[in-house]
């Protein structure tokens, strides 16, 4: 099969497009021909080492996929009697069906898995990262992973949503339990995890200030539904917080950022208020300021990923039109390098997706005529 993958870990120059053998499911697998994919700084964090985690390669790239349903491993079946049907079917998944993955590997039997928390697995793992991701012509994962894709959403959208979308249900509506009427700040509009939270909080009712140094991404988060945006390039973030919400501060802020955001969030924050966070792109150790949290009683939450819960709810939402993920830009699987440039220049808005497939068909054919070679190879 073809796919995108890393052959150690740095710069762009380790990233490879080649063919690698086809995978093969296991017991209680599927194996989905994916036709298109999605990118996040996952894989810019993967191709360059995380500190801690151990990477076998070659490893291909990517959390997020849309595909069709071609084999099932066995006892698979069981796992998806045991998943949302698709719409209008009145019958589990089969062979043929189009899915969608929850990038979320748990383990199934540890205590925060039995009591429905699978985020908080103790072998918890994500595709792309601990093993092989979507960037390729196949992918296999557990059954209990796929759903079925929303209908109303092009190849492209399906792609876009499941690692960013899960990830901001759970800091948005979970963990930052958003009501209607409450206050928002989104720092970072463009990105993937933020213009998620913004589109989730704004369906929910909430009252959404997001900041960004580029005009143009604050004027698409204006028309996606941010009520005030902030330039913080030009802009004091806090004053204009202060004077949107009469001095009071936000109820939530969502902050994916790190560094240069953490102090602002906690100033800007409403006393008892919450602030939410699933990363720290900028530094993951910025002053604690520990004195104001407590003085300020303002929650500080954790959030990664989301459960089986959280996947569905999202689901539910983007079926019924609530929701639609946001697309910057499409790039063919030939030419990922410079799909993860653009994701690394920060000039996205939205999820820069790749395109990977052509039909099960098409790929059953180049299968028959000797693609699936037995070692990497290296096409560019």
């Amino acid at each position: 099969m073809k796919a995108a993958y890393i052959t150690a870990q740095g710069g762009p120059d380790v990233l490879r497009v080649g063919t690698l053998p086809d995978p093969h499911p296991g017991a209680g697998e599927v194996r989905i021909a994916v036709q298109a994919a999605a990118l996040n700084h996952l894989d810019l964090w993967v191709r360059e080492g995380i500190p801690g985690v151990e990477v076998r390669f070659p490893r291909i790239l990517g959390a997020d996929a849309v595909g069709a349903l071609e084999a099932l491993g066995p006892g698979a079946g069981k796992a998806l009697r045991r998943q949302p049907a698709p719409t209008g079917s009145g019958r589990p998944l089969a062979e043929g069906d189009r899915v969608v993955l929850n990038p979320g590997l748990s383990c199934g039997a540890c205590e925060f898995c039995t009591r429905g928390d699978s985020s908080l697995c103790i072998r918890y793992r994500l595709l792309g990262e601990h093993v092989d991701g979507t960037l390729a012509e196949y992918v296999v994962v557990p059954a209990a992973n796929v759903y079925p894709a929303p209908e109303r959403l092009t190849l492209e959208q399906c792609a876009a949503f499941p690692l960013v979308y899960l990830t901001a249900w759970r800091m948005v509506r979970v963990r930052g339990r958003l009501a209607p009427g409450e206050t928002v700040l989104v720092h970072g509009v463009g990105g993937g995890v933020a213009s998620a939270a913004l589109l989730i909080a704004v369906a929910a009712g909430g009252r959404v200030m997001a900041t960004s140094s580029s005009d143009a991404k604050l004027a698409r988060a204006h028309e996606l539904g941010a009520e005030r945006t902030v330039n913080y390039a030009r802009e004091d973030v806090l004053a204009a917080v202060r004077d949107w919400t009469a001095r009071r501060g936000v109820d939530l802020v969502i902050d994916s950022v790190g560094g240069t955001t953490w102090s602002l969030s906690l100033d800007a924050a409403v006393r008892g208020g919450r602030i939410v966070t699933c990363g720290a792109t900028a530094d993951s150790d910025p002053p604690a300021r520990i004195n104001r949290i407590f003085w300020k009683q303002v929650d500080v939450l954790g959030s990664t990923m989301g459960n089986r819960d959280d996947f569905r709810a999202v689901l539910e939402c983007l079926a019924a039109g609530e929701l639609t993920p946001v697309v910057d830009s499409v790039f063919p699987l030939d030419r990922t390098a410079e799909a993860l440039a653009r994701l690394e220049s920060g000039a996205q808005f939205g999820k820069v997706v790749v395109e990977v497939a052509a039909t099960v068909e098409d790929r059953r054919a180049a299968s028959a005529a000797g693609r699936g070679a037995e070692a990497p190879e290296v096409e560019s």
